[in-house]
């Protein structure tokens, strides 16, 4: 208990450190923006890459995956059936119903892991299941039911392979699965520069918190808190489920479900609604909302589970 909690309490600083430097401008108006892509670009995929290259695939693909596939689907669906009744539309619904499940496993994911689970390889699967189940399926449904050119359907299912953060996370498996060696030359690099990939993302996080504007007001305020609850509450609840009453999970196999399914929804869900025009304040609402709220309940959880 006491190690999860100083891990909170690193990232705290760190996050707090960042804040700092936001609103001293030391890093001027683009300081987060080149972290993220610092961070989401080079630092973030040689991290996974490593890691995963040394990890036992069988502690990656386990029942884990499946109980964060299941907690998924289950809080998505009862966003889409609220939207469905409500008449918030295709799109709308469909990016409520991302907010609900689709957790931040890379920006606040591998840090978190790092610090609290001590372990980055523990955030791959919720990273893979997202990038090659989710998005394609989501992007797929957005391009159907929104105007616009966005792509040829085969160029959508084949967004996340062109993500760098899918693209390191996948080399790292094969590595692992081939029994290659990776010699030291090559990998010593790629390891350095994986190591920036936590304070670049916890600086650029704290860095952003500077001069954000207040959420909850407007006519999104009923779908924003819908998609909160469920992602902060409804999907950890259902992990909890299955993971300890269906899966038998325990120990350290149930604090990584817990911590995993706690993680605030994901920032790229903005990136989405942004792309296809709808759905916009609702995925901004969200994800610093939850992001707000998953303080304490990632507290509650080590507590619980840790």
């Amino acid at each position: 208990m006491q190690g999860v909690l100083s891990g909170f309490a690193v990232i705290a600083v760190v996050i707090g450190v960042g804040y700092v430097i936001g609103r001293r401008g030391y890093l001027g108006t683009q300081g987060s923006e080149v972290l993220t892509k610092l961070a989401f670009h080079v630092a973030s995929p040689a991290l996974l890459f490593t890691t995963l290259a040394r990890a036992d695939l069988s502690v990656v693909f386990s029942e884990r995956l499946l109980v964060t596939a299941l907690s998924t689907a289950a809080v998505a669906g009862v966003f889409v059936a609220v939207g469905a009744a409500r008449r918030w539309g295709v799109g709308r619904t469909t990016i409520g119903a991302l907010c609900a499940g689709y957790v931040n496993s890379g920006n606040l994911g591998i840090p978190i892991a790092v610090y609290v689970l001590g372990d980055a390889s523990l955030v791959a699967p919720v990273l893979l299941f997202q990038l090659i189940g989710v998005t394609p399926v989501a992007l797929t449904i957005l391009d159907l039911s929104t105007a616009g050119e966005k792509g040829s359907l085969g160029r959508r299912l084949l967004t996340p392979l062109r993500n760098p953060i899918a693209v390191g996370s996948l080399a790292g498996v094969a590595v692992s699965a081939s029994g290659i060696t990776v010699p030291g030359p090559v990998m010593d690099p790629v390891t350095l520069i994986g190591n920036m990939a936590v304070p670049a993302v916890l600086l650029a996080f704290g860095i952003s918190l500077r001069g954000s504007t207040l959420p909850l007001r407007g006519s999104e305020r009923g779908a924003v808190l819908l998609a909160v609850a469920l992602k902060s509450v409804g999907q950890p609840v259902v992990a909890w489920g299955l993971a300890a009453g269906v899966f038998g999970l325990r120990g350290v196999q149930l604090l990584d479900v817990m911590v995993t399914s706690a993680l605030p929804a994901a920032q790229n869900l903005y990136t989405y609604a942004s792309t296809y025009g709808v759905g916009e304040r609702l995925a901004r609402d969200a994800v610093l909302v939850s992001t707000v709220v998953s303080v304490p309940v990632l507290v509650v959880v080590a507590a619980l589970f840790g």
